[in-house]
């Protein structure tokens, strides 16, 4: 076993010197593996090299994610994708001191095809093990970019199912200040798209879509944005979307949804939907920055990467003094990247739980205050 893998304990602990950490990304429709590097004097990791294979035109026939699909797509490209980021960034598998996984939260298939394929190299290689929490990786994600954030701060979450503000004070000191009671910000885009005849995933067409209709044409609800609380609700919007479908009579309608004739009142819905979307999380943002006093902001995952979220955001923080950061867009959807960096920053701190021994526990539910 290497010096860096006999140096920390289980337990956690002190690191040794520059170690290299392979993280793997499996939780749900695209397979990522990266490579990252801890630099000396603790300063903040570097990415070497990640590669990222998206499930998007398998799925597509189907119109979302079919679980056992991508779990057997995981399987052929993991270790295709290992090697040629190994070999972008001129390392072989024995300079990895360690393997780094996603545990949870995803679908328990995929989860277990990363978990496997890093149990396998943690014992053939004699490399300790660590799980890492899918949500974590993408609060810590905008660290990779360049320009990095500085602890505390106030966190928007806006990934797949999951649509949270946080407060952030360091690694693994997280508390939730609000969160969905149904559907997510990412949710009501897809769903809102897939009721307008989009094809999948449908959250970025609406969003293209979007740029060439008004915001103001229809007179959507803006869910839970006066309810005194940090938390979110947007399966109501989803309903309203679809009963203006159903008063145009373009609902489960594809011929009328396709026709010319129906693009720009299409354009107008989905333009309307959208910034009833980005207005609540602006909202709830500034207000979550209000409470706790916080003047600096980070915002990851999938959504994360809208256009107007970002420019509405930004302005209106800039009016009140706080800085906004943001990952990279191309490390905003899942990513081997953001897995690796956040078993990094965990062995940085002490929080890393290590495991000499393999352990298929992933974790498909997972609440981030567990991990």
């Amino acid at each position: 076993m290497s010096e860096f893998a006999t140096s920390v304990s289980p337990e956690g602990g002190r690191v040794g010197l520059a170690p290299l950490i392979l993280g793997v990304e499996s939780s749900c429709d695209e397979t990522g593996v990266a490579l990252v590097e801890l630099t000396p004097g603790g300063g903040t990791p570097r990415l070497l090299a990640h590669a990222l294979h998206s499930q998007i035109d398998m799925h597509q026939a189907y119109g979302g994610v079919v679980p056992e699909l991508a779990s057997r797509d995981h399987i052929r490209r993991v270790v295709p994708l290992a090697r040629q980021v190994l070999q972008e960034a001129g390392k072989t598998m024995r300079d990895v001191d360690l393997v780094a996984y996603t545990r949870g939260p995803g679908l328990a298939g995929a989860l277990l095809v990363g978990a496997g394929v890093a149990c396998a190299l943690g014992t053939a290689l004699g490399k300790p093990l660590l799980g890492v929490h899918h949500l974590e990786g993408h609060l810590l994600s905008p660290f990779l970019s360049a320009d990095p954030p500085e602890f505390p701060f106030v966190a928007l979450l806006v990934s797949g199912g999951h649509t949270q503000l946080m407060r952030v004070d360091g690694v693994g000191c997280y508390e939730m200040l609000g969160e969905t009671v149904d559907d997510a910000a990412g949710e009501a885009f897809d769903k809102s798209a897939k009721l307008m005849g989009l094809p999948y995933p449908g959250g970025p067409h609406l969003s293209r879509l979007a740029e060439g209709g008004r915001a103001d044409a229809f007179d959507l609800p803006r869910p839970m944005l006066h309810s005194g609380n940090l938390d979110f609700s947007f399966a109501g919007l989803k309903t309203a979307v679809r009963t203006h479908l159903v008063r145009l009579s373009l609902l489960d309608n594809a011929e009328g949804l396709a026709a010319a004739d129906a693009q720009a009142t299409l354009a107008d819905l989905a333009a309307s939907t959208q910034a009833a979307i980005v207005e609540v999380l602006v909202k709830k943002s500034l207000a979550a920055l209000k409470s706790t006093g916080l003047k600096r902001m980070v915002v990851a995952g999938g959504v994360g990467a809208n256009k107007s979220l970002r420019e509405q955001l930004d302005k209106a923080c800039a009016r009140r003094g706080v800085r906004v950061h943001y990952p990279e867009l191309h490390l905003c959807t899942d990513n081997g990247a953001m897995i690796a960096l956040a078993a990094a920053m965990r062995l940085q701190t002490g929080l890393a739980a290590l495991s000499t021994e393999p352990v298929f526990d992933v974790r498909p539910r997972w609440d981030l205050s567990e991990a």
